[in-house]
């Protein structure tokens, strides 16, 4: 599999966690809980426009994601594959400063739909990174 193909598929399948996530987040209202902010369950809906919610990015960071993934899935684009793999390395520590996905990410936490959320989201966001900076024409 080529370059821009793998960093196509594993971005698709960050996205599609991370919408996952936020349809899971929404229907169980699990807002956002970092140290530093916490949103509120009464607001999670309205919170994950510019915050996101304890297992997904704000909406903001998702419309960014699925441009760049359309444009590089549609012809090779150095620019959108960076875009792609800065949008990686900022989802890293968004999902790791979530309180809920520290939690899910324990064997005491573990629950089946909220950890899958967590893992996959994690593992792709991470692959994502890596892939994005290694791609042809990009530069760190």
């Amino acid at each position: 599999m080529g370059a821009r193909r793998a960093l196509v598929a594993v971005s698709a399948v960050q996205l599609g966690a991370g919408l996952a996530g936020q349809a899971l987040a929404l229907r169980r209202r699990r807002a956002f809980d970092t140290p530093l902010l916490a949103g509120s369950p009464r607001t999670v809906g309205r919170d994950w426009w510019w915050a996101g919610t304890a297992l997904s990015p704000p909406a903001w960071t998702v419309a960014v994601h699925a441009a760049a993934l359309a444009r590089l899935a549609a012809r090779p684009d150095p620019r959108a594959a960076a875009v792609l793999g800065w949008v990686g390395a900022a989802l890293v520590p968004g999902y790791l400063q979530e309180r809920l996905v520290r939690h899910r990410l324990t064997p005491a936490g573990a629950e089946r739909a909220e950890t899958a959320a967590a893992v996959v989201g994690l593992a792709s966001a991470a692959v994502m990174a890596v892939l994005g900076a290694q791609a042809p024409g990009v530069r760190p």
